[in-house]
């Protein structure tokens, strides 16, 4: 049975296809009614996507995906119901979205040597005025023939070794919690099934997370196969993490899941919604 909560998904302000008006208008055709919009290190989308959410009856949660490096890592932490006025949120995203910049003319650097020229240029132009990411990039390459799709791209451009790589140090997990706690946030750990962190160091970052303050996991994911929702389940349970779910979606074709095909929460899950006004209309 698909449950219509969504609390992770991306418009046009970070690496989505969608327009956050465009994005809000597509879940609610497929059945969703409690969404969060959480671009990447990115909030300026949420005003538009709350008129939309207005005119379609969904309700909208504030969120963000704020990637950390954590073990020399990127890992990625969703905060929800965050406060999209706090200067001190504010401000470090601004300074993600300058890092982004570096970064990206690195990308452009290293792509150059490879024979691909135009790239800085062309995964702009796709961005617009959002935060540049990886994906961006990847869009410009299939769209100009340098690889037959994005899955294609970062494994033959974007991974270490590769001249699209460049190693980049994001804010710490306990930069990143502590920016969603005080901005009155909960602080959920996404798609933990993607991170192969190995049993060892899986449980290291859930006692991390857990201590600094981080109060769920997402257990239900488009990047999860269905035998990991039984696992992730089980580990909120041993850590005491409340459970969350979001399909990840970007857009037609970047997307594992569509919206509004999320299966139910393992028997067992306390949901991260479980105390939210917006979800109890849904009984």
């Amino acid at each position: 049975m698909s449950v219509p909560i969504d609390l992770h998904c991306h418009s046009t302000m970070s690496d989505g296809l969608l327009s956050p008006e465009d994005l809000v208008a597509h879940a609610a055709s497929k059945g969703v009614r409690v969404l969060a919009l959480t671009d990447h290190d990115e909030v300026s989308g949420l005003a538009r996507a709350h008129a939309a959410a207005e005119q379609h009856g969904i309700a909208l949660i504030n969120g963000v995906e704020i990637s950390v490096t954590w073990k020399k890592r990127t890992l990625h932490v969703v905060g929800l119901r965050v406060d999209v006025e706090n200067s001190a949120l504010l401000m470090a995203f601004q300074q993600v979205r300058e890092a982004r910049e570096v970064r990206a003319r690195e990308i452009a650097d290293g792509l150059a040597k490879a024979g691909i020229a135009g790239a800085y240029e062309g995964a702009k132009e796709i961005a617009g005025n959002s935060v540049m990411t990886r994906s961006h990039f990847a869009q410009f390459m299939v769209k100009h023939g340098h690889a037959k799709n994005i899955k294609t791209v970062f494994k033959k451009y974007m991974v270490k070794g590769k001249p699209g790589y460049v190693n980049h140090e994001w804010m710490s997990l306990e930069q990143a919690l502590q920016l969603i706690r005080d901005s009155g946030g909960v602080a959920v750990l996404a798609h933990p099934g993607r991170y192969d962190l190995g049993f060892v160091n899986m449980h290291l970052l859930l006692h991390e997370f857990r201590n600094l303050g981080g109060a769920a996991i997402e257990v239900v994911t488009g990047s999860h196969q269905p035998p990991q929702y039984e696992q992730f389940a089980k580990l909120a349970h041993r850590f005491d993490l409340k459970a969350s779910q979001g399909s990840d979606y970007h857009g037609p074709g970047l997307s594992f899941m569509e919206m509004g095909r999320l299966p139910a929460l393992p028997s067992g899950c306390v949901p991260v919604w479980q105390d939210w006004p917006e979800a109890s209309q849904l009984q």
